[in-house]
């Protein structure tokens, strides 16, 4: 199925699930007895209780298999715990990936046994994947339901028809040790980023501050009894490695790769990356330190808005570059926002074993989530641990999402518990380079009356914030234990760590956009999770050179030091009756058509709330110099 990750761009989720038809019913689906089913490999928005109406003639369909790792699940969670937890004897003891497969990959017998059980059930095995990971299988829908004992169905969902098994799926008992999970039999889906800047050109309106609170809007109503300020123009990289101490530090990133994905490839990168390095008075990528790896053809331009995924790249490699300016950076572009297109190209980043950092923008609702692809995900999770590398994801930008999809969650993969979930802040800069304050990223609008004289609640009245609460989807894992406070919190809490993140509190970017009068390179101001990202990418690309050494995983590590004073800045402050005003130009670009103002409030996220501790708007806080003095050798 189409998989819409939200943004802050991105259409609400609809709520309506009903099945249309199913692909065929002239196969019963085999007896439970000696066959074990796999949780949650039927999407939750999949209702099988409605009637489906049935097909004439049965469809092909496909699926890939993916098999457990040699010695079992418990063995390899154990490992990628020993190798990522300080205090372990092979704490860093990382493996290479020919290193990896033959301790951990499946055996021959173990994929011949599978094999042998898809092919008995008139299957025909399509392929088996690099390391013995997975197997793709094909066939008649009557096989492949019979086979995985399902009646897959089509539904209407998202304002799309997409198909879904109407149940969970299940495999023989006597193969069951080898099948970690089922995957593909729902429709493939796409992804969006968290944020997606307009692909037409786009100029941030004036008045903006330099720093925060430079220009206040006095001629415009108080807020509370207070003149607001204007939203600054967008930080930039100096001003963030100001405030968060890696300007004290003395460190650059150096020795250290960092590997960024997203959709397609920006074909101006480096060279708007380079013009606006040097604007700011920055070194620009020297020769091999920046490179970019996309395949030779990508598809669903259309359906996944190809240019929109220019700005997002955009914004992670100026981040990245930004805050550790001598780090290399490779960016890896999928073939879609397809779901499977964005597995591959995280594997290759794990394949090419040369970026011990990846930092991802992407992510969706964990209701739209199955078993077989959260196993898929985990699968370069955990190799990519071993291996030393270390996945940080935005935590999202629709807060507690219940106004995106009527439900409260969290998003994946930023749930999973083997990522760095980013969470986000709103970050007042002084002209110092020091922090004003600090809260959680958590949006209400405001707009001016029809008098002008008094501002008043926008329709809708939240606009967008941090990603947060407790995952659905895995239990709390074992470093969250001591840290994230008792009360209800079974699941993986996100988010672990968090950076700027507010849109009225963004970063200054430059990209080149396509105006009215031409095709060049401008700046705007950007923000969401998509900024705190790779802005930690950046951090723990400094605490990567710091240690001499790749990180990991590093989750394990984070919470270790949440319980040292000071490794953290605690984001507590939620400043009611504080406001910002933004300008924007009515046309986007110029003030031919007029400013349209509003005002943004702050530390306003929906359910979530930031407190003193780890919460479900930052985790245990902001990064500062002492986290990253932390990690250095000796």
């Amino acid at each position: 199925m189409p998989k819409f990750r939200k943004g802050l761009a991105a259409v609400a989720l609809g709520a309506l699930t009903v099945p249309l038809i199913a692909i065929s019913a002239t196969a019963s689906p085999p007896q439970a007895a000696n066959r074990k089913t796999l949780p949650g490999s039927a999407p939750e928005w999949a209702n099988p209780t409605d009637q489906a109406t049935t097909l004439a003639a049965p469809s092909a369909l496909s699926a890939r298999v993916y098999l457990a790792p040699r010695g079992g699940q418990a063995q390899l969670d154990a490992a990628v715990a020993a190798v990522s937890t300080p205090g372990s004897a092979t704490y860093r003891h990382f493996l290479t990936p020919a290193q990896y497969r033959a301790r951990f990959a499946p055996s021959a017998a173990e994929v011949d046994s599978v094999e042998a059980w898809l092919t008995g059930a008139g299957l025909h095995v399509d392929g088996v994947a690099a390391g013995n990971r997975s197997i793709s299988v094909s066939g008649t829908a009557q096989a492949v339901q019979h086979a995985f004992g399902v009646t897959v169905a089509e539904y209407h969902h998202n304002g799309r028809v997409e198909q879904a098994p109407s149940s969970d799926i299940s495999v023989p008992a006597s193969i069951a040790g080898q099948v970690l999970a089922v995957n593909g039999l729902s429709t493939p889906q796409r992804v969006q980023h968290s944020v997606a800047p307009p692909p037409a050109g786009f100029r941030n309106a004036q008045p903006c501050s330099q720093y925060y609170g430079q220009v206040v809007a006095g001629s415009l109503p108080s807020f509370n009894g207070t003149p607001a300020p204007y939203s600054v123009c967008g930080y930039t990289p100096s001003q963030f490695r100001s405030a968060y101490g890696v300007t004290a530090s003395g460190l650059t990133g150096q020795g250290t790769t960092v590997a960024i994905t997203d959709a397609y490839a920006a074909p101006t990168i480096l060279a708007d990356a380079n013009t606006y390095s040097t604007r700011r008075g920055d070194a620009p990528f020297g020769t091999g330190q920046f490179s970019q790896s996309a395949p030779g053809t990508f598809t669903d331009e259309d359906e996944c808005d190809a240019s929109s995924w220019y700005g997002e790249e955009t914004l992670d490699v100026e981040a990245v570059h930004g805050i550790a300016p001598a780090a290399n950076v490779t960016y890896y572009g999928a073939a879609s926002c397809n779901d499977d297109d964005l597995l591959s190209t995280l594997q290759q980043v794990v394949d090419d074993n040369q970026a011990s950092i990846v930092t991802n923008s992407w992510g969706e609702a964990e209701m739209y989530e199955t078993s077989g692809s959260v196993a898929a995900y985990e699968q370069v999770f955990q190799q990519g641990a071993m291996q030393g590398i270390g996945f940080l994801f935005s935590s999202g930008d629709s807060g507690d999402e219940r106004a995106a999809t009527h439900r409260i969650q969290t998003d994946y993969p930023t749930s999973d518990p083997y990522v760095t979930s980013v969470g986000g802040t709103s970050d007042a800069i002084a002209a110092n380079g020091t922090f004003q304050f600090q809260t959680g990223w958590g949006t209400d609008k405001y707009v001016l009356s029809k008098n002008g004289k008094i501002w008043q609640r926008a329709n809708p009245f939240y606009l967008y914030g941090a990603g947060g609460g407790v995952s659905r989807l895995s239990p709390q894992p074992a470093y969250q234990h001591g840290v994230v406070p008792p009360g209800g919190r079974n699941g993986r809490a996100v988010p672990d760590i968090a950076m700027d993140a507010d849109p009225t509190t963004g970063m200054l970017i430059g990209e080149t956009q396509t105006f009215p009068d031409g095709v060049y390179y401008d700046e705007f101001r950007l923000g969401g999770t998509s900024l705190a990202s790779p802005l930690m990418a950046g951090m723990q690309a400094l605490a990567t050179q710091a240690a001499g050494g790749r990180l990991g995983f590093a989750n394990p590590a984070i919470y270790q030091r949440a319980r040292t004073a000071g490794v953290y800045r605690d984001v507590t402050l939620r400043p009611y009756g504080l406001g910002n005003v933004r300008a924007d130009y009515a046309n986007g670009i110029n003030g031919d058509g007029g400013v349209v103002y509003s005002l943004r409030t702050f530390g306003d996220d929906a359910t979530l709330q930031a407190a003193s501790g780890w919460d479900d708007v930052t985790g245990v806080g902001t990064p500062t110099a002492r986290y990253l003095a932390s990690y250095a050798v000796g």
